[in-house]
């Protein structure tokens, strides 16, 4: 906020709450974070000095007074107040109606914007959503905590589940599975696709197509712990994997660790892309890669820096990356604690280095 000469931070976004307010809402209380047209917008005022504060409806309050880290708060009607104005009512308390306020101009809606600027019109509104990324993606220990424990929870239902694949299970059965084990061993909620390498249709949802032996089984999850994802990917062959299916995986795996080998603090996200995806098409792989990786974060796993190649964004010390080179259903994909001295998986709980295999 300094450098950017910011008086106050307002926050209305899912992932933007979530790191400041201290605590994840759930289910549909969530939903309304992830809406920039919800009446049930919620929102954290943080001033560059001074206490911040909350501003919630009645429904959402109670989970707030419960378990946020911020204890002032305001409780509105959640159909009958406009939080812009109750924004306004507050920045005028402190003194700040008509300084440098951040507003998150990719989230917010346009009618909210309007809003926020009508309601303080001497104010100085200024994006601050590509701040806020810089600001999320070095970690604390306590979101490595959190972080780690979550990644350690999914491959643990990954271990119970891929295994017991079996010829006749539909990608809807697995699915169900894997959704239902991370919630009965603590994540919050947890997401994802999975899909038999005969389905060319990706994330078409997982629906009634059977697995048969010999298929190559990818799948992609996030596991919500405490507001932070575990995010792995782990291929799986059901049945006796061929020759050519382990020279595969191995060649795919090669490629993948030397990205993570490659991807050190003080190289360019853009530059972590063109190695994986000359890699590839040194090893003959003709289809695009879509990513490296990504940043995570609290409330939506994908943030910045992505790594693709129009990303001007540099590695740090303290990021988290969840790296996933990848072109086809051979999909490897591990967080890693960025480090000057080699970065550090948070999940080795399953390695990777051999093909998991499916017995059923």
């Amino acid at each position: 906020m300094d450098a950017e000469s910011l008086d106050v931070v307002v926050a209305r976004s899912g992932v933007n709450f979530t790191y400041l307010a201290g605590f994840e809402y759930s289910g549909t209380l969530g939903r309304h974070l992830d809406l920039s047209d919800s009446p049930r917008g919620v929102v954290v005022i943080w001033p560059r000095h001074g206490e911040p504060a909350l501003i919630v409806n009645q429904i959402a309050a109670a989970r707030a007074k419960r378990d946020s880290v911020i204890r002032k708060m305001e409780v509105l009607d959640p159909y009958g107040d406009r939080y812009e104005r109750q924004v306004a009512s507050i920045l005028t308390e402190l003194g700040l109606a008509d300084g440098r306020v951040g507003a998150e101009k990719s989230v917010l809606s346009a009618e909210s914007w309007d809003e926020l600027g009508n309601a303080m019109p001497k104010a100085e509104l200024i994006d601050c959503t590509e701040m806020m990324h810089r600001v999320r993606w070095a970690k604390t220990e306590g979101e490595l905590e959190l972080i780690t424990a979550g990644a350690r929870l999914l491959d643990e239902v990954y271990l119970e589940v891929l295994p017991q694949i079996r010829p006749g299970d539909t990608e809807r059965d697995i699915h169900a599975r894997i959704v239902g084990g991370c919630i009965s061993k603590g994540a919050t909620w947890a997401h994802g696709i999975l899909n038999s390498s005969r389905n060319t249709v990706l994330y078409g949802g997982e629906g009634s197509f059977e697995i048969e032996e010999g298929d190559i089984v990818r799948n992609d999850y996030v596991s919500w712990y405490h507001g932070y994802p575990g995010h792995q990917s782990r291929p799986v062959v059901v049945g006796a994997p061929t020759t050519e299916q382990i020279a595969t995986h191995k060649k795919i795996r090669g490629i993948y660790m030397a990205t993570v080998e490659f991807a050190r603090p003080g190289v360019a996200a853009r530059e972590i892309y063109r190695f994986a995806a000359e890699a590839f098409s040194r090893a003959g792989y003709t289809d695009q890669v879509p990513l490296a990786g990504h940043g995570v974060g609290p409330w939506w796993h994908q943030q910045p820096p992505i790594l693709v190649p129009s990303s001007d964004a540099v590695l740090e010390e303290g990021m988290v990356i969840a790296f996933e080179p990848h072109v086809n259903e051979y999909h490897i994909q591990d967080m890693f604690l960025i480090r000057h001295g080699g970065n550090e998986i948070l999940s080795p709980v399953i390695d990777t280095s051999e093909l998991l295999v499916a017995n059923g």
